[in-house]
C-alpha cells in the first residue's frame, strides 16, 4: 500500500519543530517532503547545523522507510510555493498532508520594526501559506487532505512577526470553510514557548517560571498534535486554533 505524502515546510535545523514533526510523521507511515532556506538559518543563529541537517533528515526518514524529498526555498519569493508543491507531486505523489511551520521572525517592535521587514514577515509567514494552501488544493486528492499551521500570540516586541501570525491564523480559517468540500480540513496550533535556540538562559528561566507543568513544551509535544491532526482520526477537526502549551496561558 502506498504511503500518504506529507509536506513540512521549514525543517532546516534539528532543534526545530518542523524537524521534529518530519520525523514523525514518517515514523507513522508517512513520505516526507519538506523545506528549509539556509540562507535564513545561517542569519539567525539558532543552533543546529543548517549545512548539514537537512541531510541528517533525509537519512533519518528513508532510514523509517520513507521516500524523503529535501527543498532548499526562499519562501518570500511568491513563484515559490507553487513549484514547491508541484515538485512534490512529481516526485512523491499528491500532497496529503500540509504542514506550515516554517517562519521568519526578527525581533522588532512598533518604533524599530522596518517597512522591508515587515514586509517579508508578511510575504513568508502569511502570503506564502495562502500559496501553499491554494497549491494544494488545485491539486488536492480524492479522499482530501490536511493543512496544519502552527501560529503564535507573540507581538509585543516580536510585531511583524505577531501581525504575520495573525494573518496566518485568518487565513487557515478561510480554508477551513471555503475548501471543506474538497475534503480539506485546516487548523492551527499555537504551542507556546518551545525552545528551539531562540531562548538565553534567563529567557528559560523566565518563561519555566511560569510554566505549570514545570518545563517548557518541546519539539516532539508540537509534533504529537500534528499527528492527530493530519490522521483520519481528525477529520471532524477543522477551523480550530488549538492551543497546546502545557498550561501556559492559564
Amino acid at each position: 500500500m502506498a504511503r500518504p505524502v506529507a509536506l513540512v515546510t521549514g525543517a532546516g535545523r534539528r532543534n526545530g519543530i518542523a524537524y521534529a514533526i518530519a520525523s514523525d510523521l514518517a515514523a507513522d507511515g508517512w513520505d516526507v517532503a519538506f523545506t528549509y532556506w539556509r540562507a535564513y538559518e545561517h542569519r539567525m543563529s539558532l543552533g543546529g547545523d543548517p549545512e548539514a541537517d537537512p541531510t541528517s533528515l533525509t537519512r533519518e526518514l528513508e532510514a523509517a522507510g520513507a521516500r524523503a524529498l529535501a527543498i532548499e526555498a526562499d519562501l518570500a519569493d511568491p513563484e515559490t510555493p507553487g513549484r514547491i508543491v508541484g515538485a512534490v507531486r512529481d516526485e512523491l505523489g499528491p500532497v496529503r498532508a500540509l504542514v506550515l511551520a516554517h517562519s521568519e521572525s526578527v525581533d522588532s517592535g512598533v518604533l524599530d520594526t522596518s517597512v522591508d521587514a515587515f514586509d517579508r514577515h508578511l510575504a513568508v509567514n502569511a502570503r506564502a501559506a495562502w500559496l501553499l494552501i491554494r497549491s494544494l488544493a488545485e491539486h488536492v486528492p480524492a479522499d482530501g487532505a490536511r493543512i496544519v499551521a502552527l501560529t503564535s500570540d507573540h507581538v509585543v516586541g516580536n510585531l511583524a512577526y505577531g501581525v504575520s501570525k495573525g494573518a496566518l491564523d485568518r487565513v487557515v480559517l478561510a480554508a477551513a470553510g471555503e475548501l471543506a468540500a474538497r475534503g480539506i480540513t485546516a487548523n492551527s496550533v499555537n504551542p507556546g514557548p518551545v525552545d528551539t535556540g531562540w531562548m538565553d538562559d534567563a529567557t528559560r528561566a523566565a518563561l519555566v517560571a511560569r510554566q505549570p507543568t514545570g518545563r517548557l513544551g518541546t519539539p516532539h509535544d508540537v509534533a504529537r498534535l500534528v499527528r492527530f491532526l493530519v490522521s483520519p482520526d481528525a477529520g471532524w477537526v477543522t477551523g480550530q486554533l488549538i492551543t497546546s502549551d502545557g498550561g501556559f496561558s492559564i
